[in-house]
């Protein structure tokens, strides 16, 4: 999912501001290359919010440096992040970097290149990753402590949300006549709750299955992390949490898993997701329309948040999993007082041009929950299919401003920091 991706040239524009860069489209989106770029060549293209290797982004002079005279003389990436950003240059939008593929001379025999390729390593070296903040830990009004995990062996039927991957990568995914939901995009973090069988995989539990005894325990967890307790944590408390856990409990159906998103304020001060200077976005109309700061609120006050429900499953005691197609679980929900992320858009998929001009409607504009700031994209959903399967699409300032969130200091995200505990 985090990788890099071996492309063709196949159109050039000039570029609105600057006389020596031009623009290309890759994945549907506007890339910003130079003048050497010509159609028909092989390069690669690193998406936003990757990381490039540190031996990589050196031997291609991507990184900023200045010579004994104080003169810029190398790139412009940061040379400690070395992350890839959607920006803004010259009016020009910018959703990723494109090199050419002699970039990848020192790290592979290039001529073995070919279109379609993903790259991450290459002969032992990293090209690019993930990027994860390595600051992004937040505490709040209480001293940092790990989140307790509780021992997974016994909650083996607790399985992880599975990662969404990219709509524009995945489009050949989609066949003529699926039947396709577009569903809100959130911007808070994750959480998921379950009424499960206990000790699901230890040889006590098998016995009792063999007996006949099947015992069910209500357990609840972050995106990667089963809770133990509701202290601690990396936002300093988990009791936003509780509340949820609480609110399910006694109300889920054996062997029910719901996931959800999370959103608004962990208490009267802290927001779940940072806030951001719109002043940093460098677009006076984005500010004109969402104000100095954007504030992923989603109408909650200080203090307040909400849970939204993108996905349930039916797992049996037999580890089964079974997808709960959206309207049943809209229904569920209903039942039991909970919300679901809102459905936008149902349809038949006919061809890719129709799904993204479907798809690009609920681009950039404002939250339809919170109004007071950008969307951040959608998710479309192949109900169809015996195994969940969604992609996601993110809006072009969203990413714009989750690239300046990730640059500052004391950006939180639960879910990246706990992928290097």
């Amino acid at each position: 999912m985090h990788e890099a991706y071996v492309v063709k040239i196949k159109e050039l524009h000039k570029h609105s501001n600057a006389d020596r860069l031009q623009c290309t489209t890759i994945f549907g989106s506007n890339v910003i290359v130079d003048l050497n770029t010509k159609i028909g060549d092989l390069g690669i293209y690193f998406p936003v919010d990757l990381q490039l290797g540190q031996e990589f982004a050196e031997t291609n002079n991507l990184l900023r440096k200045k010579d004994e005279n104080g003169n810029e003389i190398g790139g412009y990436l940061d040379p400690n992040k070395r992350n890839i950003k959607a920006i803004n240059l010259r009016g020009e939008k910018s959703d990723g970097l494109y090199l050419p593929i002699s970039s990848l001379e020192k790290f592979t025999d290039i001529s073995k290149l070919k279109e379609g390729d993903k790259i991450t390593t290459l002969n032992g070296y990293v090209i690019c990753e993930k990027y994860i903040p390595r600051t992004n830990v937040r505490v709040s009004n209480q001293k940092f402590k790990k989140i307790k995990r509780k021992k997974v062996i016994e909650h083996l039927q607790f399985q992880e949300h599975v990662d969404t991957e990219q709509l524009m990568y995945n489009l050949d995914s989609f066949k003529e006549g699926d039947y396709c939901e577009i569903t809100l995009k959130l911007h808070g973090t994750s959480g998921r709750t379950a009424l499960l069988l206990k000790d699901s995989n230890t040889i006590i539990g098998k016995i009792k299955r063999k007996l006949g005894i099947q015992e069910y325990d209500e357990v609840s967890g972050t995106r990667r992390v089963v809770l133990d307790g509701f202290d601690g944590g990396f936002y300093g408390t988990n009791l936003f949490r509780k509340k949820y856990h609480d609110l399910l409990t006694n109300k889920l159906y054996k062997g029910i898993t719901l996931y959800y998103e999370i959103v608004g304020y962990v208490d009267e001060n802290t927001l779940i997701m940072p806030e951001c200077n719109n002043k940093k976005v460098k677009d006076k109309e984005f500010e004109k329309v969402y104000g100095e700061t954007t504030k992923f609120t989603y109408s909650c006050s200080p203090g307040e948040n909400e849970m939204y429900v993108y996905r349930m499953t039916l797992t049996t005691p037999d580890d089964l999993v079974l997808e709960v197609p959206y309207e049943t679980m809209k229904i569920y929900c209903e039942q039991i007082g909970v919300k679901v992320v809102p459905l936008l858009e149902k349809f038949l998929f006919t061809t890719k041009e129709d799904l993204l001009e479907r798809v690009d409607k609920y681009m950039d504009i404002p939250d339809p929950i919170g109004k007071s700031h950008v969307a951040e994209g959608v998710v479309v959903r192949i109900e169809n299919r015996v195994k969940f399967t969604a992609f996601k699409q993110k809006g072009w300032f969203f990413k714009v401003l989750e690239g300046i969130i990730k640059d500052e200091e004391q950006a939180p995200d639960m879910e990246e920091a706990q992928e290097i505990e």
